[in-house]
């Protein structure tokens, strides 16, 4: 979605350039974490594949769960030092390569939208296997939705090009047909426990992560390294990211050391074995458009990440290997998120 959505971030509420001291504050206090994340193929100049995706989630304050997500989550993250639960609403869009044709090929990504809402649960506790390793951070997220025309994709693709002047999409007519969207992604990342080298206080450090999905949107197993250089704020693993991708974080606390500002630049890789991905093999119970999806995928990764006080602003840029055959190069995509802890 060319000149899409990423303009929409400019029109979020301002934050006050100087915000009230906190000077009560305590430092070492939990809070929880509003986040919007957009990614879009802007940054590549296209508008295929995977053309737009959004997600709002809100992250709990640190062991306030309700009993009913507490239940269901035991069995998949355990219970952990530190619980926090989340709940995200978000949409991803996915088209051909060219959006001018009314008739697209048979052999190109088919148009298809997924709108979901998900309920989501993150331990972090200290990690005894390896003395490498310090803590290790498990999360069990669980989506459910539609994929098809109720997911409202070419109404919202529609409105956006109709307000930034983009080319209306044509073929949204050969989309795949509705049908609920179910999807349990469990994710576990370790994180160093020294940093790898340190520059007069800017650490440089590394965390390897796993993830594992089921469901029919999309079944893959995956794993990826990624490495940090920077001062980071306190519980901050990463930018949060649309899936399938790296897991990122949802929270954030200070900044180690009680600075009001912080950063750090990241670099990361992950390599997925995929079972099913219903954007390429179409649907699961009726005929529909569909390719011959490969079935190792790559990513690379690398973006920044800026906080200060309680607000958080980061930028990934995202290659994506070809995912089925006979698509015309990857996938090139950024993805901006901000948050506010309160």
């Amino acid at each position: 979605m060319r000149n899409t959505l990423f303009a929409l971030i400019l029109a979020l509420p301002a934050v006050p350039a100087v915000a009230e001291e906190k000077s009560s504050k305590d430092p070492d206090r939990d809070e929880s974490v509003l986040s919007f994340t957009l990614e879009n193929d802007l940054p590549a100049n296209t508008d295929r594949y995977y053309t737009n995706g959004f997600r709002f989630t809100w992250t709990s304050e640190v062991n306030d769960i309700p009993e009913a997500v507490r239940i269901w989550s035991e069995p998949l993250v355990g219970t952990g030092e530190t619980v926090r639960w989340q709940a995200t609403f978000g949409q991803n869009l996915y088209t051909p390569q060219d959006i001018k044709l009314p008739d697209p090929p048979a052999d190109d990504q088919p148009y298809a939208a997924w709108l979901y809402a998900s309920v989501g649960v993150i331990t972090d506790e200290p990690y005894e296997g390896d003395s490498r390793f310090s803590r290790v951070q498990t999360s069990g997220i669980l989506s459910l939705g539609v994929v098809g025309p109720l997911a409202l994709g070419e109404q919202v693709q529609d409105f956006v090009h109709d307000i930034v002047g983009s080319p209306d999409p044509q073929g949204w007519d050969h989309q795949l047909k509705n049908e609920p969207a179910v999807l349990l992604m469990l994710q576990r990342r370790w994180v160093f426990g020294a940093p790898l080298a340190d520059f007069g206080g800017l650490r440089v450090d590394a965390a390897p992560h796993a993830t594992a999905a089921l469901g029919n949107v999309f079944t893959h197993a995956a794993a990826g390294l990624t490495l940090r250089f920077g001062d980071p704020p306190d519980g901050d693993y990463g930018p949060p990211r649309i899936q399938p991708a790296s897991p990122g974080s949802g929270f954030f606390g200070e900044v180690v050391g009680g600075d009001r500002l912080g950063w750090y630049v990241f670099a990361g890789a992950e390599g997925r074995a995929v079972g099913r991905n219903i954007f390429l093999d179409g649907n699961t119970f009726e005929d529909s458009p569909s390719v011959d999806k490969r079935y190792f995928v790559g990513e690379l990764s690398a973006g920044a990440v800026l906080t200060y006080d309680d607000f958080r602003i980061g930028y990934t840029h995202v290659i994506r290997s070809p995912e089925f055959e006979g698509q015309g190069g990857p996938s090139v995509f950024g993805g901006i998120t901000v948050g506010w802890r309160f």
